[in-house]
């Protein structure tokens, strides 16, 4: 059974090994979870993900698995033990619902008619009130109604009434392949990390301390250090305006988890592409701006930097003088660029347009060959990639 299990958790392309099951399997062996699904869920669960961005696809492969309940033919009661099944009915019904289950002349009956029907059941049920299916009104299967039942299978109740519901997914958007969320970027954002400690001692070092109260022969002797920071400096530049209005939301929460994330955090907007000058007031865009050359000379090489941009224009702003199409350029943006990444060491750009499309976009290809191919999706598996690159 585990074994059809792990291979499951496979071919949902998480990466578990054989270590984990080994783990699990001696967990079960110490009997320290025994007959409660929902604790073999927690259990495997534990042994099985170590990130949990996997979190989903884990729900998606135990209930893939465990609906083959579902399929009578696949279905032993070995697989299905009796102290489970009881032990689960009796902490899931209320009184009310246990009184109703007289109805059928008390728990035990109605485990025995299960066994009984499940035994005498030779294929897959649908509708009808007595045999183990779905759409029905027997008290055993799925997607029907019965108020002194057991539902296998089943993603959601029909009627609020069933016993029990083995797939509910609680954690469908911690997956690193749906829309990320500004929670999710932080988690992603902190793959780029170096702490150290600066400034004041305000915090209370409390393996010192104990270390010199006992040398003070017992007499309290406080150590105090400055607050651990992520010393990681950031220099991000967003693209704003035209192609990049749809994707406004997008980058406010890369922005807002940036500034938590990051102490050294310095960014400044450009349209398109980078030119001989950038600014961080947008309504003062034209009247208060950044020379690009006294970034270049202001900040060190250390900085990581960030490019925010769709790199969705015509191909002449990046190649060509006087390609920008709200000024006039006395030098491409592509010369520019390249100051920038030949003076900082850690360069990546994130694209917000999904991947698939970039191979449609000439001028994408350009700036993706520009950043020596270090372009990456707008998702957390992007960010997740770039920060590591970001962190060699």
């Amino acid at each position: 059974m585990l074994i059809d299990f792990f291979m499951t958790l496979r071919k949902e392309r998480l990466p578990v090994s054989f270590t984990e099951l080994f783990t699990l399997l001696e967990c079960l062996k110490r009997n320290i979870i025994f007959g409660n699904i929902d604790d073999f869920y927690l259990l495997s669960r534990m042994c099985f993900v170590k990130d949990e961005k996997n979190f989903d696809k884990f729900d998606r492969a135990f209930s893939k698995y465990f609906e083959k309940i579902e399929a009578l033919d696949e279905l032993s009661m070995a697989e299905i033990p009796s102290e489970w099944l009881r032990k689960e009915l009796e902490s899931m019904l209320s009184e009310e619902e246990k009184a109703k289950i007289e109805a059928l002349g008390g728990l035990e009956k109605l485990m025995e008619e299960f066994k009984k029907r499940l035994q005498e059941q030779e294929k897959r049920h649908q509708g009808g009130n007595k045999w183990i299916g779905t759409g029905g009104t027997s008290p055993f299967g799925a997607n029907g109604y019965n108020p002194e039942g057991i539902r296998i299978g089943q993603d959601s109740g029909r009627n609020s009434r069933a016993v029990k519901v083995w797939d509910k997914r609680n954690y469908r958007d911690l997956d690193d392949s749906v829309e990320i969320g500004t929670r999710n970027i932080k988690m992603a954002l902190r793959r780029l990390r170096k702490f150290a400690r600066t400034g004041a001692a305000e915090e209370l070092d409390i393996t010192d301390t104990i270390s010199s109260t006992a040398k003070n022969a017992g007499m309290l002797d406080i150590k105090m250090v400055p607050e651990r920071h992520n010393s990681v400096k950031v220099l991000i530049f967003f693209d704003v305006g035209g192609s990049m209005d749809p994707h406004v939301k997008l980058c406010e929460e890369l922005f807002s988890a940036a500034r938590t994330e990051f102490k050294h955090l310095k960014y400044f907007y450009f349209h398109n592409f980078i030119y001989e000058s950038v600014w961080t007031k947008s309504h003062r865009r034209h009247a208060e701006t950044t020379s690009t050359f006294d970034i270049i000379n202001k900040f060190s090489k250390d900085y990581k930097v960030i490019f925010v941009g769709d790199a969705t224009m015509a191909p002449y702003e990046i190649t060509h003088v006087g390609g920008s199409i709200e000024h006039y350029n006395e030098e491409a943006g592509a010369t520019w660029f390249k100051r920038i990444s030949e003076h900082f060491e850690h360069l990546v750009w994130i694209n917000p347009t999904p991947k698939e499309y970039w191979e449609h976009s000439y001028s994408i290809e350009v700036a993706k060959e520009l950043a020596e191919n270090k372009m990456y999706p707008l998702s957390v598996k992007g960010l997740e990639e770039a920060m590591k690159l970001l962190t060699k």
